[in-house]
Formats: C-alpha cells, structure tokens, sequence
C-alpha cells in the first residue's frame, strides 16, 4: 500500500479517494476549502503553491490532478496549476496522475482514439492540449513520471449540476415527470462516462507503471443518444417517460450574453451537434477492466437519487 495525495475533491475526486482508500492506500485529498470524504486525510491548500503542494506531496507514490476550474476562466486559471502540478511531480518523484478529457483533440469524423492528434483550435481544447504537451515533453526529458485519463461526460451518482446527465439537471426533473432542457438534439449517440469507471481508471493508473508516458480513454459503454439515456433511466424507476425537449439555437446564442458558462458553452457544442464516441479499447484490452453496463450503473444512479431526495427531506 502506499500514499496518494488527490487534490480536487469533485464528482471524480471524491470517488476515486473512496476507492483507494478502501484499497487500504494512505489518501490525501487536498482541496481549497479542506473538504473531502471520510476516511482521506483533508488538508486545505491553494494549487497554485507549487511549495505548500510539494509539501504534501512528499513521501506520496501518485499526485492526481483532478480539479476542475471556472468553465469560462479555464485560460487564466489552468497554467499555474498545471504547472504547480508539474513542479511538485518533479521535485518529490509521485507520478503525476492527470483527470482529463476529450477536448484537446477537437471535431472528429468517427471514434475517438488516443493516438489522434490534439487538433484542436477552440480556446479550451489548446489549453488541454498544452496541459499534456507539457506534461509529456517533461516525462520523455525525464523529469516526471506522468499519464492522462480522458473520459467523456461523466453520469453517476455525485455527479455535478454541470454534468449534463447528472443528479440535479438531469436525472432529479426525470424522476418527477417534469421536462428537461437539452440544448441540442437529444437524439444524437454520444458517449458517456461513468464517474466510479473513470475513478477505478485512475486508480489504475496510478499504480500500474504501463499506463505511463501515455494518455488513456476511461473505459466508457457504447454511445447512446440523451434520449435513449433518459428513457433507460425513467424505465429503471417506474417513473414516467422522459420529455427531453431541445433549446432553440437562438435562445442557446442569446444565453451567452448574460451567462459566462453559456458564452463558453458555445466552443465546444460540437460535441453534441453530431455522433461523439469514444473508444476506450486500448485501456480494456491493457487492463482487464470494462465499463459498467449503463443499466446496472443506472440503476444505482436511481438508488442514490432516492436516498439523496430522502436525505434532504
């Protein structure tokens, strides 16, 4: 067993410190606030001090960057720390354990392999990029042991009210009759990201030295369309059949101009206007680990709901 140091306690942080905690590792999860789950030790740190992180890091066999900025302030807010991160990988010799995704490489004509270019030209997507290329420029030099895990958009249970399948935007109105909002058309396939595969993926990685001087797609299902998701969900429920409407273009446009996260919205909306899949076959083949089938990871989606609705009442 050794010590890992997660800092970021979000929907993947907080699931991947329960999984390596319950693997009996020593686990750190470092946040700005000082929360976490239990059974972590919780330390409150700014991720930008490359010092107060190295700190902690010490002694650690993996840091995991799994913190998540502002969606509209990712260019100001990811080089410092994606650089803090990279200062303290080198300096205390933890293989830096990277929570990516699938921006970097843009639109793509087909499945998503991990052997595309990061073709992407959007704001975001350069900004992933450069993340990794850095990341990987310092392992091939060998100044850090690193890897990238890139998942789709992620569903399960603790998901985020930015999680377009998740708890609060998605799955809570379905369960209650009421229409959802869908600001593209819910009927095209796209792939989808379970949150307990994308932890036990990084899991993986971090102790598993084949994973590393490369990037990995999370272990993800088939691709089925929004649609298709809710009417799995809603018949695992008993609950009535989902009413997914579709945004008109014209109010998604003008919604930019009083929301920031709306305005950068906006980039990456491609990856809803057609097909989006991605192949996790190379992280399957390698590891022996396949994704959860959507139907058993929904129905524990619909459990956690109900003890959640519960809990709150």
């Amino acid at each position: 067993m050794g010590k890992h140091v997660i800092v970021g306690a979000g929907q993947v942080g907080a699931h991947l410190a329960e999984r390596l905690t319950a693997q009996g590792h020593e686990v750190v999860v470092v946040t700005r606030s000082g929360s976490g789950p239990e059974g972590a030790e919780r330390i409150a740190a700014d991720v930008t001090d490359q010092a107060r992180i190295t700190q902690i890091t010490k002694g650690a066999d993996a840091l995991y960057n799994c913190v998540n900025p502002r969606y509209h302030r990712w260019v100001q807010d990811w080089p410092p720390m994606a650089a803090s991160f990279l200062g303290a990988a080198e300096e205390t010799g933890a293989v830096l354990v990277i929570l990516g995704n699938l921006y970097g490489y843009g639109p793509v004509d087909g499945p998503m392999t991990e052997d595309l270019p990061l073709a992407a030209t959007g704001v975001k997507g350069r900004v992933r990029a450069k993340m990794w290329e850095d990341a990987l420029a310092a392992h091939k030099a060998g100044r850090i042991r690193t890897t990238e895990l890139r998942g789709s958009d992620y569903y399960g249970p603790g998901s985020t009210d930015q999680a377009y399948v998740g708890e609060t935007r998605f799955v809570r109105p379905l369960l209650a009759g009421k229409r959802v909002p869908y600001f593209s058309d819910p009927s095209i396939p796209h792939s989808w990201t379970y949150l307990p595969d994308a932890a036990e993926a990084l899991a993986i990685a971090g102790t598993d030295e084949r994973a590393w001087g490369r990037p990995w797609h999370v272990p993800t299902g088939p691709a089925v369309s929004t649609r298709e998701v809710g009417e799995r969900l809603c018949r695992i429920a008993g609950a009535p059949a989902p009413r997914i409407f579709e945004v008109p273009r014209a109010v998604f446009t003008a919604a930019g101009l009083f929301s920031p996260m709306a305005k950068a919205l906006r980039e990456t909306r491609y990856q809803f206007d057609s097909p989006y899949v991605l192949d996790s076959s190379a992280f399957q083949s390698t590891f022996g680990m396949a994704p959860t089938p959507m139907d058993d990871a929904l129905q524990t989606v619909v459990a956690a709901s109900r003890v959640a609705q519960g809990a709150g009442n």
